[in-house]
């Protein structure tokens, strides 16, 4: 069974971190019936949904992917970079101790679980403004024990990794190239995304299936002609908080 960890829309959710968008009203109603469809379409996809409640304090806290990423041999909890997020790591612990054994990023190392791409035994953490070489030292020997590598990825003009590059499948990314350099991902095949929508790098593979937004009607065009069933999601009330479809969920396989 596939476990997917959701959390509720904070009701502060207006007061998110905002770095590389322009800061927009949030219309809380909207955000919460779109975040609950996402979480019916995990369901409808085969995953069994915990939802956590809503956490009134901590606005970003919907965005429980940056709190942890999940390897089968462990759940890493990561260090947030930015002050206000990292009072969330203490409340995804609870909810992943009975699935992993847990390790965790301690200072000075920071690293955002949107940050971090995991292929196989490969792992590439985007050096943001949340994510520093630190962590990436420091999870090379959290997991090299586990034939893990580590690997520090420059990217530029987005808030993580992942909203530059995604993995669609074990041997194919879907990727913004003017954000992130394809040589970092020599061997597997590339779909680029539609110039006119550099946001729409973002995909969550799920039981043969890959969860997208609705916004980005020209790339995912470009996923169908590849042979992937998309189910489309709105999460356009999220994305005003940087949020894409990787970051509100943790999936444990």
């Amino acid at each position: 069974m596939t476990i997917a960890i959701t959390r509720n829309v904070s009701s502060r959710f207006n007061e998110c971190e905002i770095t590389h968008i322009e800061r927009t009203p949030i219309d809380l109603n909207i955000a919460r019936e779109q975040h609950t469809a996402y979480v019916h379409t995990l369901a409808d996809l085969g995953c069994q949904v915990i939802e956590l409640p809503e956490e009134p304090n901590l606005p970003d806290s919907v965005f429980v992917e940056d709190t942890a990423f999940i390897l089968p041999e462990v759940a890493v909890i990561t260090r947030p970079g930015a002050d206000s997020r990292k009072p969330e790591i203490d409340t995804i612990i609870p909810a992943l101790t009975p699935h992993r054994q847990l390790v965790h990023v301690t200072a000075p190392a920071s690293v955002d679980g949107g940050d971090v791409l995991v292929i196989g035994k490969k792992i590439f953490i985007g050096l943001s403004t949340r994510s520093n070489m630190q962590a990436v030292d420091q999870l090379n020997s959290l997991l090299g024990k586990f034939g893990y590598t580590v690997q520090g990825v420059e990217m530029t003009d987005c808030l993580h990794l992942k909203t530059a590059v995604t993995r669609v499948d074990d041997n194919t990314l879907l990727i913004n190239k003017n954000w992130v350099d394809p040589a970092y991902f020599p061997g597997f095949n590339l779909i680029e995304v539609d110039a006119s929508e550099p946001f729409a790098a973002n995909c969550l593979p799920v039981h043969e299936k890959i969860i997208y937004p609705i916004t980005f009607p020209n790339t995912r065009k470009r996923l169908e002609e590849k042979g992937y069933t998309i189910a489309p999601v709105d999460l356009s009330e999220l994305a005003k908080a940087e949020g894409a479809v990787t970051c509100c969920s943790l999936i444990v396989a």
